[in-house]
């Protein structure tokens, strides 16, 4: 069974229309003209347990409105969410017991307790007990060097130390379910890597489905093996990396230095640049692997260097966004 299925999810919210100056505000208190706003228009989908979903799209497409939905801070306008077939809108007390969720902008730490402090009232909050505390405490000490910062008033943190504090307190009490909204945002290198070894980790060894939303290309390539992409409240890809991908972007660019300045043609692959001793081939993966082309246009030039591109992650997520090339 699906560990998230969403089915037809709605979700619209009510704002007031004001027009410019003191009259307008005047209009907009006595006499206010609303509109209704669709932030997520009928989009369904499940995920399957132990998966690492990218759930992405540009600012204002949706994604924290659907994740908000999912994990029951939002009540859908119409529609439904299961979390392992329980409805967060009818029984929200059972699924937070399955989830774990953090904000990158925001914090679920008490700002003037000590971390550890934190997490004791978050285990209290949650009722986990004692054993467990303490197995998931060294698990998250392991990957993320709490102990390092446990003493530490939550307000003295950096913001990678209070992510590695939000990603701990969310594991807490083994979820199974983990919403990650823009854990990377705002952090350094060594950070953002600390946060994904995490990812991997948790997902690795305890199973633990892992859904990802981010604008943080790296954290797409190295964790998600799926993508979700929502534009205007609308699902626009649904699948595989490596399918969009293929899809979107299905050619490489072959990089030949050649010894002298050559003009070599081949009916499978388009010339896009010649640079003095150097010529840029784009071509189809699928009419002919790299290692044919290099052998059949060897064959007609000595071959100094070569190097191979694969298409910009960058580039098939914009054409995805906007369909454009």
């Amino acid at each position: 069974m699906a560990v998230i299925e969403v089915e037809h999810l709605v979700k619209q919210f009510q704002s007031v229309k004001k027009e410019k100056g003191l009259k307008g505000s005047v209009k907009a208190l006595f006499k206010p003209e609303r509109r209704t706003i669709t932030a997520v228009k009928d989009i369904s989908f499940s995920i399957e347990p132990g998966e690492i979903v990218g759930y992405i799209g540009p600012n204002g497409a949706g994604k924290s409105t659907t994740v908000k939905m999912m994990s029951g801070i939002l009540t859908p306008t119409s529609g439904e969410v299961r979390i392992n077939g329980i409805s967060p809108v009818k029984d929200r007390k059972r699924v937070v017991q399955q989830l774990g969720v953090v904000f990158g902008q925001r914090t679920q730490l008490y700002w003037d307790l000590r971390l550890g402090e934190s997490f004791e009232l978050l285990r209290r909050v949650y009722d986990v007990d004692d054993r467990t505390f303490r197995e998931n405490m060294d698990m998250m000490n392991e990957i993320l060097d709490i102990d390092s910062i446990i003493d530490t008033p939550v307000r003295q943190l950096s913001l990678g130390q209070r992510m590695r504090g939000d990603l701990a307190a969310a594991m807490l009490h083994s979820p199974r379910v983990l919403f990650l909204d823009e854990p990377t945002i705002g952090l350094d290198v060594d950070a953002k890597h600390a946060i994904r070894k995490f990812i991997r980790q948790i997902n690795q060894t305890r199973g633990t489905t892992v859904i990802l939303t981010t604008h943080d290309l790296g954290d797409i390539q190295e964790l998600c093996k799926r993508l979700i992409i929502i534009n205007h409240g609308v699902i626009i890809e649904d699948g595989s990396l490596d399918e969009l991908v293929e899809r979107i972007a299905p050619y490489r660019e072959l990089i030949i230095d050649f010894y002298t300045e050559q003009h070599v043609e081949h009916p499978r692959a388009q010339i896009v640049r010649q640079e003095g001793a150097r010529t840029v081939y784009r071509f189809l993966k699928r009419e002919i692997t790299a290692a044919k082309l290099i052998d059949e246009i060897g064959q007609q030039a000595a071959i100094k260097d070569i190097s191979l591109e694969e298409a910009d992650i960058d580039d098939i997520i914009r054409v995805a966004y906007h369909g454009e090339a």
